[in-house]
């Protein structure tokens, strides 16, 4: 009789091996790979249903919302082995995560197996023995209301999805989409660019003065040795404006004195003359603390990664999801910033063996969550295990990202459990004067202020320091600084003086880690899922990367305006919160997931409902949605290929065409000012400008500025049209055979055009891109030629033969050989580089330490094809392949980024969606495949 087996179900294939070792013998552990089933696309539902209530959701709105779902053609494999697994099973244990998605998956794997057997939901938030086989000790049943938020949500986003979506893209444009959270999160970086747009700067001054105590001591080379500075704060006990006294319209809104440039440089000049009273007023000390920040949610891990690492929100949770999978760190999305006991006993008995005795305060720290929705469910970020290894215990074992990230989260943790750091802040003020200044009315004193802070005891910040946002106008956290020893009524020297002037800056723009916590604080949507949303709106060109900058699109703004005008509910931000705290109530059983379907689907008191939105949405205008009025005679129109300035005829003619104006794809929103639209529309047009001649084959090599910047193209030149059509007579059959018909044809050269057409279409010009150094105006016929003829030719391979090339893509100038590439620093390489040169280059490693094989990135094997994952760089980017199947590595993504368990869902994702479609175009190409049927006829 064989033993009894426990079947153990997992969410990723990187948790099996090692639950499975700590779950020892009786055990078999296998991985869902995530989800298993989904709602179906409705244009794959099953004929019958495709006209029912179902159809356009694949929700039953009109029966309770009952959702179909399906298991994809990517599951089936995976299902079939969990399914044969079960069958020699005496018991199920799901231990997928324990946040509601968790939830969720395990009640689908319940729903979709039908086990006859126990089955125990096992949770546990690290992967250590202690932890597994507590879990393994205490399971529990599935959390059905947990389950129903989690649907909740997923057909929320789908009705959301569904029925707003197909608005853009009728008044919009094809390809955009709405959601919940993405809509929300579009709408808080336009309301920024729109803040900045309507921003205007205003200029002032201050002074800043470099003191020394009378008769400091000097150094070696005559310098003082003993000062410092101070910046003026008061004129006759007015205070001085500052940055933070201007509002966005450039007015002062405060009783501040504005100091203009003449006062300020007189001022200087006064102060600087000889025998100027400069003395110490008032001197004041007080106490300086500063407490910890609290351990990581995954809300502030997302941000300070940012920060600190400079990663994206998506490279966080995937760096984070690969260290919680392999035992080093606890569950990555949690919203509770507290710790357990054995955390709190591990990080205070590690900050003692590391920095002393003295750096725990008493008693432990406890935290708690201050967001809105917080939930507190699980424990936050930390090191796993009962005693934390430090980063030098995991540094042989953990590289590049991974050890970064893990180094972060360890600080932290340690830091959180240390006492505050404490010292002394020293504040002084001085006065200069009374000195007589015009500009300010004759006699002025000036007051200047200064401070120190001095930290006698570090504490906490013997391990970590918080990072911190870029704030408008305003300054950091005092940094560490020392005054010199100074008493009330001591004379000071002035070193130097210094006016400057300064203009007030506009909000910065959101970067991913504030726009995470702008989305955390409101409350809207969940932590766990920002670094999706955030990808989703860089993948829609809602908002684009630069640098660290988040910049919308005009797409954005127009998405933005119809949502605002027409769905104003679903983009506020309270109301979206709102949405977020009716899902918690579900979670803990406080609402019925139906009952607010249906309030939010077809309306309740005080909300009419989408479906009724929907409904009445009445004409909405899309060139009022797409246009943006710049100046009386400039409209920014937004359309299929892009935004374009739209000029009025400047005689006043209102039937005359307008002018088009190509925008630079770099401009941003907030730099389109009226002057900078003006500077545009007063360019010179540039026309087609013919360089000269191919002298190879006779073609014209013209100059043109397109969609897509200035380029060179080789076109045919221009033959002069054909004289008039000339009348003949008509040989026809009959006349030849002596037939009577003595009609006349016109000969017309277009009677065989469709097939001249077709060839002519079959052949494009040449064409090439300028370089950026390049200038349309100015390039001349040799250039234009070696554009024409790129790639050039390097030279060949000495070992392999094969030729080097040097050429342009998507992503910049680069080398190839063979399937093999290299990037080049700048265009003009293309060029000037030489076969050494390109040699030199293949010599070295393309990412980082470079494998023996052709691949960027290998991983074991696919576990539905079964074959090994590998990343390779191809002629469209970067992808994921295991040979079967490939699949494009999103934008947004980078190399780094891409870990076993982001390449398996990659792949998942593509098989899902299976081979691509043909174009519209392409629509009638079946019928010309089947000439080689008439081939039959000459048979019979």
């Amino acid at each position: 009789m064989s033993s009894p087996r426990k079947l153990v179900i997992v969410e990723s294939p990187t948790k099996v091996k090692s639950i499975a070792q700590y779950l020892g013998e009786g055990f078999d552990v296998m991985a869902s790979v995530g989800h298993i089933r989904d709602l179906v696309e409705p244009k794959n539902l099953p004929p019958e249903l495709k006209k029912g209530s179902l159809g356009k959701f694949s929700v039953d709105v009109e029966n309770k919302f009952e959702p179909y779902y399906v298991v994809s053609d990517a599951k089936k494999k995976t299902v079939a082995e969990l399914k044969k697994a079960l069958a020699g099973a005496d018991e199920l244990y799901l231990a997928t995560d324990e946040d509601r998605e968790g939830e969720a998956i395990a009640w689908h794997l319940l729903q979709v197996l039908k086990p006859k057997v126990p089955v125990h939901r096992m949770v546990f938030h690290e992967i250590t023995r202690e932890a597994i086989e507590a879990a393994r000790d205490n399971t529990r049943q599935i959390d059905d209301a947990l389950v129903d938020a989690q649907e909740t949500r997923r057909i929320l986003d789908r009705l959301y999805g569904y029925e707003v979506s197909p608005v853009l893209w009728r008044k919009v444009g094809p390809g955009l989409s709405a959601g919940r959270v993405q809509s929300a999160a579009t709408r808080l970086v336009v309301d920024r660019e729109r803040e900045r747009l309507a921003f205007t700067s205003a200029n002032y001054w201050d002074l800043t003065a470099v003191l020394a105590p009378e008769g400091a001591v000097k150094g070696a080379d005559g310098a003082v040795t003993d000062f410092f500075e101070a910046r003026l704060a008061r004129l006759n006990g007015e205070r001085v404006a500052s940055g933070r006294d201007y509002d966005e319209q450039g007015k002062l809104k405060s009783k501040a004195v504005a100091l203009g440039e003449s006062a300020a440089n007189a001022l200087k000049v006064a102060l600087e003359a000889d025998g100027v009273d400069i003395r110490v007023a008032t001197l004041e000390s007080k106490p300086y603390t500063r407490r910890p920040a609290a351990p990581f949610t995954t809300s502030t891990l997302q941000q300070e990664a940012s920060r600190k690492l400079r990663f994206s929100a998506r490279q966080t949770m995937s760096v984070a999801q690969s260290l919680y999978e392999n035992g080093y760190i606890t569950y990555m999305r949690t919203d509770s910033p507290s710790l357990s006991q054995q955390a709190i006993s591990a990080a205070r008995n590690q900050a003692t063996k590391l920095y002393g005795a003295d750096t725990i305060p008493d008693k432990p720290r406890l935290y708690s969550g201050k967001g809105k929705n917080a939930q507190e469910a699980h424990e936050a970020i930390r090191p796993a295990g009962e005693v934390f290894k430090t980063p030098s215990e995991v540094s042989s074992a953990l590289r590049g990202n991974d050890f970064k990230l893990y180094e972060l989260i360890w600080k932290r943790t340690v830091a959180s459990q240390m006492a505050d750091a404490r010292g002394s802040t020293a504040s002084v003020t001085i006065t200069a004067g009374p000195v007589t200044v015009e500009e300010l009315g004759g006699a002025t004193t000036a007051e200047f202020t200064a401070s120190g802070t001095v930290i006698t005891f570090r504490g906490f910040l013997h391990a970590y320091e918080e990072g911190r946002d870029e704030e408008r106008n305003a300054s950091n956290e005092p940094t560490e600084s020392k005054l010199p020893p100074l008493k009330e009524g001591q004379v000071l020297d002035a070193v130097d003086i210094d006016a400057a002037g300064h203009d007030t800056t506009p909000p910065p723009r959101y970067t991913e880690a504030s726009l995470v916590k702008a989305l955390d604080e409101l409350g809207i949507g969940r932590p766990s899922t920002y670094a999706s949303i955030i990808s989703t709106i860089i993948d829609r060109g809602y908002v684009t990367p630069r640098g660290q900058a988040l910049v919308p699109s005009w797409t954005a703004f127009s998405v933005v305006r119809l949502l605002e005008d027409f769905f104003a509910d679903l983009v506020d931000y309270d109301f979206t919160a709102a949405l977020e705290a009716d899902l918690d109530k579900i979670a803990d059983g406080e609402e019925d997931r139906v009952d607010w379907l249906n309030g939010f689907y077809f309306g309740s008191e005080g909300h009419p409902g989408l479906r009724n939105v929907i409904d009445n949405l009445g004409d909405i205008d899309a060139k009022a949605v797409n246009s943006v009025t710049i100046t009386d005679d400039i409209t920014l129109r937004i359309g299929k290929y892009g935004p374009y300035l739209e000029v009025l005829d400047p005689s006043g003619d209102i039937e005359a065409p307008p002018r088009r104006v190509n925008l630079p794809q770099d401009l941003a929103p907030d730099e389109l000012t009226p002057e900078k639209a003006r500077e545009l529309v007063d360019a010179p047009v540039v026309t087609d400008r013919v360089i000269g001649v191919n002298p190879d084959n006779g073609k014209e090599i013209v100059a043109k500025d397109g969609r897509f910047g200035p380029y060179v193209t080789e076109l045919d030149p221009v033959v002069p049209e054909a004289p008039a059509a000339e009348t003949v007579p008509a040989t026809t059959d009959s006349a030849a055979a002596g037939g009577t018909a003595t009609a006349t044809a016109t000969k017309k050269a277009p009677a065989k055009k469709p097939a001249a057409k077709k060839a002519a279409a079959a052949v494009k010009p040449r064409t090439a891109s300028l370089f950026k150094s390049m200038d349309l105006a100015t390039i001349d016929l040799d250039t234009a030629l070696r554009l024409l003829n790129l790639p050039r030719t390097v030279g060949e391979d000495p070992e392999s033969g094969e030729p080097i090339t040097a050429q342009g893509g998507k992503f910049g100038p680069y080398l190839k050989k063979g399937t093999d590439t290299r990037s080049l620093s700048s265009e003009d390489l293309i060029f000037e580089i030489d076969l050494p040169g390109a040699l030199e280059l293949f010599a070295q490693p393309k990412y980082g330490a470079r494998q023996a094989s052709s691949a960027l990135k290998e991983f074991e094997a696919d576990p539905v094809s079964g074959k090994p994952i590998r990343v390779k760089d191809g002629r469209f980017g970067p992808y994921v392949t295991d040979g079967t199947t490939n699949a494009t590595i999103p934008r947004g993504e980078t190399v780094e980024e891409i870990d076993f368990d982001r390449a398996v869902q990659l792949l998942a994702d593509k098989r899902a969606k299976g081979p691509a479609k043909p174009k519209a175009g392409a629509a009638k190409k079946p019928a010309a495949r089947k000439a080689p049927a008439r081939k039959a006829a000459p048979k019979k």
